[in-house]
C-alpha cells in the first residue's frame, strides 16, 4: 500500500459510510483554491465511488492532496511569522 492507496481509502470509507452525503448538493470545498473542490458535489463523490468509477477515487485523491497542501501551507507560514516575531531572519 502507498499513499495514493491511504489519500483514496480515507475518502472511500467516510463517503461510503456517510448516507446522508446521498442528496448533500454543497460542494466538496467552496473556499478551497482548488478547483476540484470547488466543482464537484460530495453527493456526486459519494455516486462515484459507489458505482465503482474510477474518477470518484481520482476526485477524492486530488481533493485530498488540495487539502493536505493547504494544511502545510498554513504551518509553514506560522513557523515563519513565529520565527520572525522571536527575531530570527534564519529558517
Amino acid at each position: 500500500m502507498d499513499v495514493m492507496d491511504d489519500i483514496y481509502l480515507g475518502w472511500h470509507n467516510k463517503i461510503l459510510r456517510i448516507k446522508k452525503w446521498a442528496d448533500d448538493s454543497p460542494r466538496l470545498d467552496s473556499c478551497s483554491a482548488n478547483l476540484v473542490s470547488r466543482t464537484y458535489s460530495k453527493a456526486y463523490l459519494r455516486h462515484l465511488i459507489i458505482s465503482g468509477e474510477i474518477l470518484g477515487a481520482q476526485i477524492a485523491s486530488i481533493h485530498n492532496l488540495a487539502f493536505y497542501l493547504d494544511l502545510v501551507s498554513c504551518a509553514r507560514k506560522k513557523i515563519e511569522d513565529a520565527i520572525i516575531q522571536n527575531g530570527k531572519t534564519k529558517l
